[in-house]
């Protein structure tokens, strides 16, 4: 399977869910990012205030934040290559990258009742 690498800019944490604030797109990313490795892909995830040797030892991310600053990042990498620059991949755009498609559950009126007639009491 395919190996996702997500070089993040300096954080305490990688949930989003830390201090006072709730940076919901580390949130969904984290969501989305465990959806990824539940499809098989390996999901490896690199911050820059605990990891910086990690930074320097890859040559595209290195590159990356020569040419950019750290405005780059996040970085995201697929076997090694550069897919996505600045912004976190959402969970379609994992998909795609996994090449695994991504289920849509569709909603019919009256199916999502819990007794199994269609009719609750």
């Amino acid at each position: 399977m395919k190996t996702i690498q997500i070089y993040d800019p300096a954080m305490c944490c990688s949930s989003g869910v830390c201090g006072t604030e709730v940076d919901q797109a580390l949130v969904d990313f984290a969501t989305d990012a465990q959806w990824a490795a539940q499809q098989g892909a390996t999901v490896e995830r690199f911050n820059l205030a605990k990891q910086p040797m990690a930074f320097v030892e890859n040559a595209v991310v290195k590159g990356m934040l020569e040419r950019a600053g750290e405005r780059c990042l996040p970085i995201t990498l697929l076997d090694g290559a550069l897919i996505l620059a600045g912004r976190y991949p959402t969970r379609e755009d994992l998909a795609k990258l996994i090449d695994v498609e991504l289920q849509t559950e569709k909603v019919t009126a009256g199916s999502g009742c819990c007794c199994g007639g269609g009719k609750c009491s």
